[in-house]
């Protein structure tokens, strides 16, 4: 059985008694893996699994995990996972496992653990990538499926600009001395790509980026991660035959209208291959989008409720 642990946690524009689980579960044959837990976890309502993008962690999910789960009309269990070697997941001693494989292997023992037949996925663009490997590996897992900012087609412009990003927080450009300083990088290397973002929003992705180690920050994923993306995501091949894994099933794309990853011709090829398909564009925002936005939460919390529906069908 996976290990609980209460984590009281607080992002703007939450309540900040709202907390969660931490729960731990250990892979077969890997490191420990952290799962932030929230809602009841026998609910009626289908789970949502939430995975991040691939220098990102649970954290990212806080306010949309938060605000699914305490729906008074239909809450429901959530789950947010580190990765290994992210959040507070150990790092694996051996950086050759940092692969999607290895990712989805980890990600189907954290529905084992947790007794999981079926649940709504909502991936940021590394993790829409498992949803849609899962979606092959396991398509009885998948009663809907939320991208957000990635899909079948990669831009490769886009890809390199992520992996500059990723290799620059991982220790190439300074460490910040505190969040205030992180706020500034991060305002530095996105402001292109999030133009509206307010101060306190900026120190908010600070926190989400590095974490607190003594009397210094450190970042919020093991900087051997950037190793995975230089060797198994500079070509990444198409993944139409994943995405058609999933014709069976509601799917919504969140796209930043500024995104340079998932191109908004990409978009209209997914919209033109399967019938029904439920389409964000967030303004004034890139790869990926936040997905913290009152808005945004209750669209996709609508979308969530309506594959409860299909799933009935």
């Amino acid at each position: 059985m996976p290990s609980e642990t209460a984590a009281p946690v607080a992002d703007r524009g939450i309540d900040p008694n709202q907390s969660f689980a931490s729960v731990f579960v250990t892979p077969p044959d890997g490191p420990m893996l952290h799962v932030r837990s929230y809602g009841p976890r026998f609910a009626a309502a289908l789970p949502v699994v939430c995975l991040p993008g691939l220098a990102r962690t649970a954290a990212d999910f806080h306010p949309l995990a938060a605000a699914l789960a305490a729906d008074p009309a239909t809450p429901r269990h959530v789950l947010a996972l580190d990765y290994r070697g992210h959040g507070q997941s150990k790092y694996d001693r051996y950086p050759s496992n940092y692969t999607p494989f290895v990712a989805l292997a980890d990600l189907l023992a954290v529905l084992t653990e947790f007794k999981i037949g079926s649940a709504t996925f909502i991936g940021t663009s590394y993790g829409g990538l498992l949803a849609l490997m899962l979606a092959v590996s396991r398509p009885a897992a998948i009663a809907g499926v939320v991208l957000n900012d990635i899909g079948p087609v990669i831009e490769l412009e886009g890809l390199l600009r992520l992996k500059l990003r990723i290799e620059g927080l991982g220790g190439k450009i300074p460490i910040p001395r505190n969040f205030e300083e992180g706020a500034e990088i991060m305002r530095w290397l996105l402001h292109k790509d999030f133009p509206k973002l307010a101060p306190q929003d900026w120190i908010a992705f600070a926190r989400r980026t590095w974490r607190e180690r003594g009397d210094r920050l450190v970042p919020d994923f093991d900087p051997k991660v950037a190793r995975m993306l230089q060797r198994h995501l500079e070509h990444p091949p198409a993944m139409w035959s994943e995405f058609d894994a999933l014709a069976r099933v509601p799917l919504m794309v969140i796209r930043g209208s500024n995104s340079d990853l998932l191109a908004s011709t990409t978009l209209n090829a997914m919209l033109a291959r399967r019938g029904e398909l439920t389409v964000a564009v967030v303004p004034d925002q890139g790869h990926a989008p936040l997905l913290v936005e009152p808005k945004l939460i209750r669209r996709i919390a609508a979308f969530v409720a309506s594959c409860d529906l299909s799933a009935r069908r």
